[in-house]
């Protein structure tokens, strides 16, 4: 059984930097694919970032530059270092893994960022 669990979310002045990392149950390796959404009220949940099982990386417009994923397996966990933060990242913000068998989508239940201005 997979389960999802982010954490490190919290409140921040603009310019700021946060940590979030999303702990994977179960086998890590059994992820293809994992990344970081976000979402706010009223809006449709965006993609931020992703990181492949190999290691390629890509990052939405709005964050390249300023955040990075990685990836640690040993720990079974993924990570996102989000720095120079605006009040436009403010989103509960969401961890994705896609599995390998079955390509089945799973979600955190997501991490409250605020970045005041």
């Amino acid at each position: 059984q997979v389960q999802l669990v982010e954490s490190g979310g919290g409140l921040v002045q603009a310019g700021g930097s946060l940590r979030l990392s999303c702990a994977v149950s179960g086998n890590i390796f059994s992820m293809n694919v994992m990344g970081w959404y976000r979402q706010v009220p009223g809006k449709q949940r965006e993609w931020v970032a992703l990181i492949t099982s190999v290691g390629t990386t890509n990052y939405a417009d709005s964050v390249k530059g300023r955040f990075t994923i990685s990836r640690d397996n040993a720990k079974n966990t993924v990570s996102l270092q989000m720095n120079s933060l605006k009040p436009e990242d403010t989103a509960v913000y969401y961890c994705k893994g896609v599995s390998r068998l079955g390509g089945r989508d799973y979600w955190g239940q997501g991490t409250q960022v605020t970045v005041s201005s």
